[in-house]
């Protein structure tokens, strides 16, 4: 159950780029939640998965060499979550399926992907740690990076600056 669990249902025994299938595996799971019970269905999901992933970390890889295997993706999918947020919230708040705000859903899977990759500045000194809170927090990080630019990234195109919205009908 532990591998299971770290592995997101198998999704980080996908070959190459297990990290990569985890953030996508995230995103069908991200949709299920949101439909459930909304948007803070993610925040509270992400919260779980993330206490989750600490205490079976810690308890799979105790003692082990490698702190943060590649097939440990429940760390992407805590961070994809987080990335996803801003969408999420932003459907929720204007009615409409957060599947019409999808370069909002590319650009989250996007910016995630690219700084937990990076690991720019403190990303890159929490995953350094070698233990089970810096291979959570990272990608927590990296989702909030992510989250951060997305919303900027709406901002300037719902103010025009980038173009114009298309109609949604």
């Amino acid at each position: 159950m532990n591998r299971l669990a770290l592995s997101f249902f198998g999704a980080g025994y996908i070959r190459p780029a297990p990290g990569t299938w985890g953030s996508l595996a995230a995103l069908p799971a991200a949709w299920l939640i949101y439909m459930a019970v909304g948007p803070v269905g993610l925040v509270v999901g992400a919260g779980l998965l993330y206490a989750l992933g600490i205490y079976v970390i810690n308890a799979e890889l105790k003692g082990q060499d490698d702190h943060d295997p590649s097939w440990v993706v429940i760390d992407e999918v805590v961070g994809q979550w987080i990335a996803l947020l801003p969408v999420a919230f932003g459907a929720y708040r204007t009615g409409i399926s957060p599947l019409l705000l999808w370069p909002g859903i590319v650009s989250a899977f996007l910016l995630f992907r690219l700084f937990d990759i990076w690991k720019p500045w403190i990303i890159g000194k929490i995953d350094a740690r070698g233990d089970a809170i810096g291979v959570m927090l990272d990608d927590v990080l990296a989702g909030i990076f992510a989250a951060i630019v997305v919303i900027g990234l709406a901002a300037l195109i719902h103010t025009g600056i980038l173009g114009d919205i298309p109609d949604q009908e």
